[in-house]
């Protein structure tokens, strides 16, 4: 099981965001999370997911803004799960507060943690760690530009389709689309996903 533990950067300066990160999480995951995204303190949400693609779209979706620090918990939880994140317990919410305190003091405000120190699940935690960090560090030096034909990408246009509704030419586009870093993006996605569904197994 995959916990994520969300705590907002900065929360006694700025507005509360909690409630509407919960709903965006909600609106676009929420028939696929095993406990449904709620606040757990002021500052502070958690969901819990079983998907590796899941989890790391959400862990993407968060840190592409600068209000959050992530921390994902990988290990088993007590059965029967309760109705409310906030009632549930086991390694995976152990770990994921420990990677959320880690995460507050991270360069790109993210941390995996297992609940063990040791072994292959937790050699494996700090190798999907230290490529997601790469990942963000990419993402995080991308201009409006990029993220532009980034989301249209995404949204399923073609690149034919994206540079026409930015009204650039193709070559202009596929310019902008490397710059961005776009194509090593999706690659990098699929090899994460491979490993963090590996990482869930080992480490339920």
């Amino acid at each position: 099981m995959f916990v994520v533990t969300v705590d907002q950067v900065q929360s006694r300066t700025h507005d509360d965001l909690v409630a509407r990160a919960v709903r965006e999480v909600t609106a676009k995951h929420g028939e696929t999370l095993v406990l449904p995204a709620e606040r757990t303190a002021g500052d502070e949400f958690q969901v819990a997911v079983d998907d590796a693609a899941v989890v790391l779209d959400i862990v993407l979706g968060l840190t592409r803004a600068a209000w959050w620090s992530v921390g994902v918990g990988v290990g088993g939880v007590r059965h029967p799960l309760p109705a409310s994140t906030r009632e549930a317990t086991g390694d995976a919410y152990y770990a994921a507060r420990t990677a959320v305190d880690r995460a507050k003091k991270a360069p790109t405000r993210f941390a995996l943690q297992t609940g063990a120190d040791e072994g292959e699940a937790a050699d494996l935690a700090r190798d999907c760690e230290a490529l997601i960090d790469l990942l963000l560090s990419l993402r995080e030096r991308r201009t409006d530009g990029g993220w532009e034909i980034a989301d249209l990408l995404a949204g399923g246009m073609s690149q034919k389709q994206a540079a026409e509704a930015l009204g650039i030419t193709a070559s202009a586009a596929s310019l902008r689309i490397k710059a961005a870093g776009i194509r090593l993006e999706e690659r990098s996605v699929v090899a994460l996903r491979r490993l963090l569904e590996r990482l869930g197994t080992l480490a339920a």
